[in-house]
């Protein structure tokens, strides 16, 4: 495929999606250009899923110019290293540095245009994506899940669960269930990363928040991300930025 067919095909469900490696080369040249900083000055930390798929689609040269990354995120990218975790690597960064923070759940877009699945490498059969969100929606539906019911057995699953068990008829009353229910994971990731950057105390020039929603595809199409967030927070004169259009 064509990267504009590909494009095509994920800007059905995500009108502004990008490619991965599109929106990393911009960030690259925003910081660049904008910030006049190197990427090597930028301790990058990330909160998406830990589904395999994630980092076989990682864009190499994320790793290959900035610090890190360093693994905030669990099941669909909730960060639930939390407050010990942003204040980790919040501490590695270089002094004159900066740190972005790229977050929100994922969600699968196969090349037959179906939601919520993609096509693995060496699989014939597609797969749930992401495979904790479509669990936790067929419990949803089914009506089995229990208000507070959070075990250390299965803790980060069962926060997913009471996410979406939170807001029941938004997400089963919509025309695309999985689609409205990785909106609302997003929503609960930016609630949790703005209460943890506030927290936080930083010992860097910038904070770069990145949130959005990551899309694979079968793995021959590659990555996407649809950009729902992106605010440069100045920690000098403690101002607060959006350049969303430059990642639309």
């Amino acid at each position: 495929m064509l990267k504009k067919e590909k494009l095509e095909l994920i800007r059905q469900f995500y009108p502004n999606a990008l490619t991965t490696i599109d929106v990393l080369n911009k960030t690259i040249d925003f910081i660049e250009d904008e910030l006049n900083m190197p990427p090597s000055k930028v301790m990058l930390a990330d909160s998406i899923c830990s589904d395999d798929v994630n980092s076989i689609q990682y864009p190499a040269r994320a790793t290959q110019e900035f610090l890190g990354p360093f693994k905030m995120g669990g099941l669909d990218g909730f960060p639930f290293t939390g407050l010990t975790g942003m204040g980790a690597f919040a501490s590695h960064v270089p002094d004159d540095g900066a740190v972005l923070i790229y977050y929100g759940p994922h969600i699968g877009i196969s090349k037959e245009s179906k939601i919520g699945e993609i096509l693995r490498y060496g699989q014939h059969n597609t797969s749930g994506c992401c495979g904790a969100a479509k669990g936790a929606l067929k419990k949803l539906s089914e009506g089995t899940l229990v208000e507070g019911n959070v075990t250390d057995l299965d803790y980060q699953m069962n926060t997913i669960e009471q996410i979406l068990l939170k807001q029941k008829h938004r997400i089963l009353d919509a025309e695309k269930p999985i689609h409205e229910a990785t909106e609302v994971i997003y929503e609960a990731i930016d609630a949790r990363i703005q209460e943890l950057v506030k927290a936080t105390t930083y010992n860097c020039k910038y904070v770069l928040l990145m949130g959005g929603v990551m899309i694979n595809s079968d793995s021959d199409v590659g990555s996407f991300s649809s950009t729902k967030r992106f605010d440069v927070i100045n920690l000098e004169d403690k101002s607060r930025k959006s350049f969303l259009s430059l990642l639309s």
